[in-house]
């Protein structure tokens, strides 16, 4: 059991702040789409709480104080009936040892709602204020140096800051209403009252194939080789990166030191490498594949740890770990998708696309919006997250969200739409933050290396043809576009940072005109490379 002392300070972080609604979104509020959970025929869509009831055709967002302004941004997102858990984070950038800058991610709490997304509660991670001594926060106190397994207690390295414990993953046992969360240096947690205190899981060591209470240890349960000699830190399985319990109620725990399976509610471990046939020892993702009767295949992304001759790819177990297969062998994957035999896996160079079960695979990345061809998907843009909700195949990328009914044949693109006139949007986003404006270009400043393309957004009054110009900071004309598809109301045209001889364009201020029969709408970009 985690010791831990009673933190007078902390009494009001340990209690559900106030409840909050669902409010009017103009569409989704950020084109980073990172995580999509469903019930239902309502699809929820990180990183800041949309929501949409009918397809897509119009969105809400979850009013919650932690998300206004876009204070912090959902790093983990479940749904289980009518219960709705957001696993919040941030990041900043701190400089390291070596002078190099690191990007740091960090935990901010959780959201949950219990009635669909109506209202809604904030729970801190910071540890509870009683005198259960088996209980914690998502992070720990000073105190907590000792926990109980079994008959021994193992000496452990408390978790005291938010830095590196962001909640990459949740998952929500609705039979026992039990919560875990994988917290990477904070490992692998479970919740039993809803969140409000916590027990820190015990996994197997690097070098430990099987783990039972009854067996007897005596290893060191630290994350970090803080103390110990580099050749006896076996601590890189206790970093959690995610965390299933899939219908069987079987628990599936994937960290930087390989896949873990407990069938008595995280008590006993199997602990599995690539010695059993993964590809790769880091587990970022874990998602099954209900096959009817049979036991659910497991499937696991696999990057690369601190092994010899690891690979990217996937794996999947259809016996319950009792044999590995392995797909896509060199891929960055993040995510799965099931529908029937239809395996879907979202990866960094696209969507793959299996009829069979996942043994043969086809990649999508050339996602355009039949409605309009014009609209597609930035070259290079990564997929990060896919999800099957009825006849509707769900896809978010780096550069918006996709919607597919006909199993990926043909989509509909969705991107964030901060409206031109500010009275228009959300009471999520701070009206005074956005300037009233007749057009402007996203991304902005604009890197055409890593963003591709930069997008013009402006309205019309009717349908008609424009000319858009680009000039440099001399207004000497670089580059003309015209667009022939301009539509009443709010139209998009992409623009690569190039000139008319297809060059690339130097670093610095441009500025661009929207020129349609009535009007001439103005605007600056920045090109920084």
């Amino acid at each position: 059991m985690i010791r831990h002392g009673v933190l007078g300070l902390l009494i009001a972080c340990a209690l559900p702040l106030q409840a909050q609604d669902l409010v009017f979104s103009p569409g989704i509020l950020a084109n980073d789409i990172t995580n999509i959970s469903a019930a239902g025929e309502s699809v929820w869509v990180g990183p800041y709480l949309n929501v949409s009831h009918d397809g897509g055709e119009t969105w809400l967002a979850a009013n919650v104080d932690s998300l206004r302004g876009f204070a912090s941004s959902v790093y983990s997102l479940e749904v289980k009936g009518q219960h709705i858990w957001g696993g919040l984070g941030g990041n900043y950038v701190r400089s390291g040892n070596d002078g190099q800058s690191q990007l740091v991610h960090e935990i901010r709490g959780l959201v949950h709602s219990s009635d669909a997304g109506n209202t809604w509660s904030y729970l801190s991670h910071l540890p509870p204020i009683d005198s259960d001594p088996a209980s914690t926060g998502l992070i720990d106190t000073p105190d907590d140096t000792l926990i109980t397994y079994g008959s021994v207690e193992l000496s452990t390295l408390p978790i005291t800051v938010s830095a590196l414990s962001p909640p990459w993953d949740i998952s929500f046992d609705l039979t026992n209403e039990t919560l875990w969360v994988a917290g990477q240096l904070a490992g692998i947690r479970r919740s039993t009252d809803f969140g409000r205190t916590w027990e820190r899981i015990v996994l197997p060591p690097d070098t430990t194939k099987y783990l039972a209470p009854e067996l007897g240890y005596d290893f060191p349960f630290t994350v970090q080789p803080v103390g110990i000699a580099p050749d006896q830190f076996h601590g890189l399985n206790f970093q959690a990166f995610a965390v299933l319990v899939d219908q069987t109620g079987t628990i599936w725990a994937g960290t930087a030191g390989g896949l873990n399976r407990s069938e008595d509610g995280g008590v006993r471990w199997h602990h599995y490498t690539t010695e059993d046939g993964l590809l790769g020892n880091w587990i970022i993702s874990i998602e099954e594949q209900p096959r009817g009767a049979q036991p659910p295949a497991i499937w696991a992304t696999n990057w690369l740890g601190n092994g010899r001759n690891e690979r990217y790819g996937v794996s999947v177990t259809r016996d319950g770990g009792l044999s590995f297969e392995t797909a896509l062998q060199g891929e960055q994957c993040y995510d799965f998708g099931f529908d029937g035999p239809r395996v879907y896996i979202a990866c960094d160079r696209g969507l793959y696309r299996s009829t069979d079960d996942g043994y043969t695979f086809l990649l999508e990345n050339d996602f355009v919006d039949h409605r309009d061809p014009s609209r597609s998907m930035r070259p290079g843009a990564a997929v990060y997250t896919v999800e099957v909700v009825g006849n509707a195949v769900w896809v978010g990328s780096g550069d918006g969200l996709f919607k597919s009914l006909d199993h990926g044949k043909s989509w509909q693109i969705y991107r964030t739409a901060v409206p031109l006139d500010p009275s228009d949007l959300s009471p999520i986003i701070p009206s005074e933050q956005v300037p009233r404006v007749s057009a402007y270009a996203y991304p902005n400043p604009f890197s055409p290396s890593s963003d591709r393309l930069t997008r013009l957004r402006f309205d019309l009054s009717n349908p008609e043809a424009v000319t858009i110009r680009i000039f440099d900071f001399g207004m000497t004309l670089v580059r003309e576009i015209f667009f022939s598809g301009g539509a009443a109301g709010a139209n998009e045209v992409a623009w690569d940072g190039t000139d008319e001889g297809g060059v690339r364009l130097a670093n610095g201020t441009y500025f661009y005109a929207i020129q349609s029969r009535k009007d001439t709408f103005w605007g600056k970009i920045l090109i920084i490379d």
